[in-house]
C-alpha cells in the first residue's frame, strides 16, 4: 500500500474539541470522523486497528469453548418487558417504532434475547452447559457523549452468556471468562485489573471489572500493589484451578469507588501497598443467577422437576479498546504512539526519499515490498516527497511499531531499521524480517 493511495487524512494540530490523548490521537490522524454527538464512522486505519482487536477477542473466547452467534441491533420490546426491564433501563435505551406501530428497541444489552434464544432450543440439564457469543454494535443514548469513542452512544462490543444447571456449575463458566479476559488484555499488552464492582442495571449479586490504569480514567481505583504480581499463566481450564486463580486476585484490595470503603482498604493494605488512581473499563463479568430466566421461564427438566438455568454475562468494548491501548501507550509529550504489534495497523512503514528526478529509493521499497508479502508482512510505503524528519514524526504519530528508511546512503542490500522511539541499526532485509515476525509470533 502507497501513502498516497490510502485514506489516511492527518490534521497537523489536535483538534480543540478532543480533550483526552485518544480522542485526540484518533481525530488527528484519521481513525474516525464524526457523524452526530457521541456517532463515528471508522476510517481505514480505525478499523483496521478496531477489526484486529476484534479477532483476539474472538480466539480467546473460542479457546474457552463459546459459542459464537450474531443477534440483531434491533429487538422486539416484548422480551424486554417479560424480564421487566423495558421500564427499568432507562433513558438510556431507544426506543422506536415499526410502520406497524410495534415497539422496537436498539439493543444496549442482549440479556433478553439470548434467553428467548436459549429457551426456544434447549430443554434438558443434559444440553448444559450453553456458552455463547456475540460481536455486534450496541447503542445507549448517552446524556453527555463525551471523550470520543471512551463515552459514546454507538459502540461495538463483545457481548457472551452462560447457562448452567447449578451454581457450582455457573462459578465454573463465570471462572472461565475470568481467565479468558486476563489473557486477552494480555495478548493487547494491558495490565487489566480485575476489581469487585456494581452490577448496575444489568444486576445479580457478583461482578468484576477488569481496569487499566489511566489518568484520563472515568473510575476511581483503589487497590493492593501487589495484586499486579498475580501469575495467571499456568492456569488450567479446571474447576480447582480456576478457583485458586481467582483467589489469588480478590486476596488483594481492589474495587471501584462505588464498591469503596475507607476503613476496609486501610485496614487489609498497608500503607506502602496503597494505590489510589484513576482507571479504564476494558471488559466487565457479571452473575446474576436467574434473574432473566426465571420472569422469562427459561429452564430445563432436571430429575423428573423443573429448574431455572443460572445465568452470567460478560462484555468487552472491543471499538473503547482501541482508546484505551491509546491511553496506555501514547505519549503525547513526544508525539509518539506505539500500537502492540497485534493489532499495529500496519507491522512496518517503508520510508524511502523521494524526488523528482530519482526513483532509485521507491524502487528499492518497492523490492522490499514483495518479500514482505512473501513473509506475511504488512506494510505501508510513504511514496510523498517529505524529507526524512517530516516522515518520521509522521509515523511516530501514527504508531506503526518498525520503520525502514532508506536513503541514498544506504549500503548496499543493508538498509536503515528501527522500532519506533528507538536507535536505528544497519540490516538485511532477511534480518530485517526475522525481528518482525518474532515480534509478532510472541502474541
Amino acid at each position: 500500500m502507497y501513502f498516497s493511495k490510502s485514506f489516511i487524512p492527518i490534521l497537523k494540530n489536535n483538534p480543540t474539541e478532543a480533550k483526552i490523548k485518544s480522542h485526540q490521537l484518533m481525530l488527528r490522524i484519521g481513525m474516525i470522523k464524526q457523524s452526530s454527538a457521541g456517532i463515528y464512522s471508522w476510517l481505514p486505519l480505525g478499523f483496521k486497528v478496531m477489526k484486529k482487536i476484534e479477532q483476539i477477542v474472538r480466539e480467546e473466547q473460542n479457546r474457552i469453548g463459546v459459542q459464537e452467534i450474531l443477534m440483531p441491533t434491533i429487538q422486539s420490546s416484548e422480551i424486554w418487558k417479560e424480564s421487566g426491564r423495558y421500564e427499568d433501563y432507562g433513558e438510556e435505551m431507544l426506543r422506536i417504532k415499526d410502520r406497524q406501530s410495534r415497539e422496537m428497541l436498539y439493543g444496549p444489552t442482549n440479556e433478553e434475547l439470548i434467553t428467548d434464544i436459549f429457551r426456544s432450543s434447549i430443554k434438558s440439564y443434559k444440553s448444559l452447559p450453553q456458552l455463547m457469543y456475540h460481536i455486534q454494535w450496541k447503542f445507549r443514548d448517552e446524556l453527555r457523549p463525551r471523550f470520543g469513542i471512551m463515552r459514546c452512544r454507538e459502540f461495538y462490543m463483545k457481548d457472551a452468556y452462560s447457562f448452567d444447571i447449578n451454581d457450582e456449575e455457573a462459578n465454573f463458566s463465570y471462572n472461565k471468562f475470568f481467565l479468558s479476559y486476563l489473557r486477552t488484555f494480555k495478548r493487547l499488552e494491558l495490565s487489566a485489573i480485575p476489581m469487585e464492582a456494581d452490577t448496575g442495571p444489568i444486576g445479580g449479586n457478583l461482578s468484576h471489572e477488569f481496569i487499566i490504569l489511566a489518568d484520563t480514567g472515568e473510575s476511581k481505583i483503589f487497590t493492593d500493589k501487589r495484586i499486579f504480581e498475580v501469575d495467571s499463566n499456568e492456569t488450567k481450564i479446571e474447576k480447582k484451578s480456576l478457583n485458586e486463580l481467582r483467589n489469588k486476585f480478590e486476596k488483594h484490595y481492589a474495587t471501584t469507588d462505588e464498591k469503596y470503603n475507607e476503613k476496609d482498604f486501610k485496614d487489609k493494605v498497608p500503607e506502602k501497598f496503597r494505590l489510589n488512581t484513576k482507571g479504564i473499563e476494558v471488559g466487565h463479568i457479571f452473575y446474576f443467577g436467574d434473574k432473566y430466566s426465571k420472569p422469562m421461564n427459561a429452564s430445563v427438566d432436571f430429575q423428573g422437576k423443573k429448574e431455572y438455568v443460572k445465568m452470567g454475562s460478560y462484555g468487552i468494548g472491543v471499538s473503547r479498546l482501541v482508546g484505551a491501548i491509546i491511553e496506555a501507550k501514547y505519549d503525547d509529550k513526544n508525539e509518539i504512539m506505539k500500537w502492540p504489534i497485534s493489532v499495529s495497523p500496519y507491522d512496518c512503514a517503508i520510508l524511502p526519499l523521494l524526488n523528482k528526478n530519482d526513483s532509485s529509493n521507491l524502487e528499492k521499497a518497492n523490492k522490499i515490498s514483495e518479500y514482505f508479502k512473501r513473509q506475511n508482512i504488512d506494510y505501508i510505503i510513504d511514496d510523498t516527497e517529505e524529507n526524512f524528519s517530516s516522515k518520521i514524526k509522521k509515523f511516530n504519530l501514527i504508531g506503526i511499531p518498525f520503520q525502514i528508511i532508506i536513503g541514498n546512503k544506504n549500503e548496499e542490500d543493508r538498509y536503515e531499521f528501527k522500532e519506533i522511539g528507538e536507535d536505528a541499526k544497519n540490516l538485511s532485509i532477511e534480518e530485517i524480517a526475522k525481528i518482525i515476525n518474532h515480534s509478532k509470533n510472541k502474541n
